[in-house]
Parts: C-alpha cells; sequence; structure tokens
C-alpha cells in the first residue's frame, strides 16, 4: 500500500509539473507574441467564384395576364394588390344580364327545332309507309325526306347558338388559371370593357414560388461558367444572408449597356419558407468554380510571405517557431494548405507581412 501511495504522489507530482511547463511556455509565448491570435488548421470546401450583380425575376409562365374574351360593364372585383388566390379562386364578373337573355333564347330556339325535327321524323316515316303501299307519290317522299334534312340541320344549328351562348355567359366570370400574388389590377368596378380586337386584362398573378435570379456577368468571366455550376446569392433586403441555387442557362446574346457588355446567366434556387423574395429585387449573386472539397485550410490572414515562400508562426506545447508551407488555391477568405501543417494545428497571427 506505501508503494502505491508512493507511485501515485510521483505521477501527481509530475502531472503538476507538465501543467506549470506548459503554463510557463504559453506566457512565454504571449509575452513573445503579444496581442496574438490563435487560429486552428481546419478542413472545409473552398473554390474561386465569379461575383456578379443581378435582379430576381419571375420564371416563363409565373406571370399571368388573366381577362375576358366577353365585352360588359364589370359589375364585381373581388381581388385587390397582393391578395394570395387558388387556383380556380372567381377574381370579376361581368354584367350578364344580355348575355342571360340570349342563352334563354338559345334554349328556346332548340325547343323549337326539336319540336320541327320531331314532326319531320314522324311525318318522313308515315310517307315512307304510303309510298311502300304505292298510295302516294315519289315525289312526295322525296319532299318529306327533304323537309326532315332541314329540321334536322335546324336543331345542330340552334343547338350550337345555346353552346355559345352558354360559353359567352360563362365568361363573365373570371376565374383565376393558376395559384399566385395579385401584381396589378388593370380594371375596376363600373367600367366597360370590350374584347373586339384582344382580351382586357383584369388583373396579373404572380406565382411568387416560381422565380429565378438573372446575373449579368461580365464578358471577361463568361468563358469560365458552365450550366449546374452551384450558385449564391444575397439581396438587400436580408442583409449577409445567402440563398443557394444553380445555374440553369446562360444566354447567348449578350447585352450592352454603357458600352460594357455583360451576358446574362440565369440562376434556378428554390423559394425559402421564411423569406419573401420579389421581382425586381437587386442581387449579388457569386457562382463557384474550381472547388475544392474537404481540404486544410487556414485564414488568408494567418499566412505570411518571405520571398517567393510562405510561412506560419505554428505554436505547439513549448514554443512558437516559423514553419514553412505549401499552399494551392486561394479564394477570397481562405488559403488551401497543401503541406507543413496538419489539421488542429495552433498558428499565431501577428503583425508581419502578408502574402
Amino acid at each position: 500500500m506505501k508503494k502505491l501511495s508512493l507511485y501515485a504522489a510521483v505521477l501527481l507530482a509530475a502531472a503538476l509539473t507538465f501543467a506549470m511547463i506548459k503554463r510557463v511556455a504559453t506566457r512565454t509565448a504571449e509575452k513573445d507574441h503579444p496581442g496574438a491570435e490563435v487560429l486552428r488548421v481546419e478542413r472545409r470546401d473552398i473554390g474561386s467564384v465569379v461575383k456578379a450583380p443581378g435582379i430576381v425575376m419571375p420564371m416563363v409562365g409565373a406571370e399571368v395576364r388573366v381577362g375576358s374574351s366577353a365585352s360588359g360593364v364589370v359589375s364585381r372585383l373581388f381581388v385587390r394588390i397582393g391578395d394570395r388566390v387558388d387556383k380556380g379562386k372567381l377574381l370579376a364578373e361581368l354584367d350578364s344580364r344580355g348575355l342571360v337573355a340570349r342563352r334563354d333564347a338559345a334554349e328556346a330556339a332548340v325547343g323549337l327545332a326539336r319540336a320541327n325535327l320531331s314532326y319531320s321524323l314522324t311525318d318522313l316515316r308515315r310517307k315512307q309507309q304510303l309510298n311502300s303501299a304505292q298510295v302516294i307519290s315519289r315525289s312526295e317522299l322525296e319532299l318529306a325526306q327533304q323537309s326532315y334534312d332541314v329540321s334536322e340541320q335546324q336543331y345542330k344549328q340552334a343547338v350550337a347558338n345555346l353552346a355559345d351562348a352558354r360559353t359567352q355567359l360563362e365568361y363573365t366570370k373570371i376565374f383565376a388559371p393558376v395559384a399566385g400574388t395579385v401584381e396589378s389590377v388593370s380594371t375596376q368596378e363600373g367600367e366597360t370593357v370590350a374584347s373586339s380586337f384582344s382580351t382586357p386584362t383584369f388583373v396579373t398573378l404572380l406565382d411568387l414560388a416560381r422565380l429565378e435570379v438573372w446575373a449579368y456577368v461580365d464578358e471577361t468571366d463568361i468563358g469560365r461558367l458552365h450550366v449546374g455550376e452551384k450558385a449564391s446569392f444575397t439581396v438587400d433586403t436580408y442583409g449577409d444572408e445567402e440563398f443557394s441555387g444553380k445555374v440553369t442557362s446562360i444566354y447567348p446574346q449578350a447585352q450592352i449597356r454603357d458600352n460594357i457588355v455583360d451576358y446574362v446567366v440565369v440562376v434556378h434556387f428554390q423559394a425559402p419558407r421564411d423569406r419573401f423574395l420579389r421581382p425586381q429585387m437587386t442581387t449579388t449573386v457569386k457562382i463557384a468554380i474550381d472547388q475544392r472539397q474537404n481540404v486544410l485550410v487556414l485564414p488568408t490572414r494567418a499566412i505570411h510571405r518571405d520571398g517567393k515562400r510562405r510561412f506560419v508562426m505554428l505554436r505547439n506545447a513549448n514554443q512558437v517557431e516559423k514553419r514553412w508551407i505549401t499552399t494551392g488555391m486561394r479564394d477570397d477568405s481562405y488559403w488551401e494548405i497543401t503541406g507543413g501543417l496538419q489539421e488542429n494545428d495552433e498558428v499565431l497571427v501577428e503583425g508581419i507581412e502578408k502574402p
């Protein structure tokens, strides 16, 4: 028991001595490098990016102008700008009294034509029997057949007129063809609309879940971009919060503004659930190229230069040493470390010449 107690005491004394040495070494390092910041070598994805200004735009088919094929006076308008509507919702109604009367007249005409057709069919069958018995002449049978054919065509015409009257009456009710948000209202209750030459627009619907970003990329960078590359963007209203997407198309036609040649790069993204993006919002777009995944990196401010060579101030258990390193790719914030350091190595950052 005495030997065990003595052994434990020796171990405790050694541990305390090591802790004191480490504390003294740390204090010495801090004394030799006052105000130094300590950074760790870590793993992360880096890569170069192409930056470009952009704008949020509705996708093709996301903006729909809704109108009516009928003419008349707007009797009811059920939506306002900013309202959210579902597909099939009633948006507006026209005064339908004239078209209701036209439909009723068409229904009466169908009834009359049906009665005439029924009488002509009965008369034709009777004349056919009499002709078979050689009671009437062939010409009388042909006259009955002609009367039936005319009645049949009149009935079909009346049915078509009724269908047209009902269709025109349906046009007096304007329904939402898609779900979306009311972007604009182009008419008001009491106004008269005419559809003689073009369909008048009542409201414009916008599907805010179908937006995209148009990035205006300079001609010097457009050759490095390809469809499918990852992208991110920010908008002024949400500060530095980034939204992710990918490049879906690159327009072949350039846009020249103030003698500057830009190309439109379309970035598709999923609409965020807790953020509201709107068309015409200005964006700052970053398109990632030459990516490196899960590599050792250090912030650029931790790497110093001596001629063409680069080094860091490496801190270990008992000293701070100058360590030469090799680097790879660099982005806006980090250098890739390809040699000289390992993950979790601690590096001091102090006022030495930066690369």
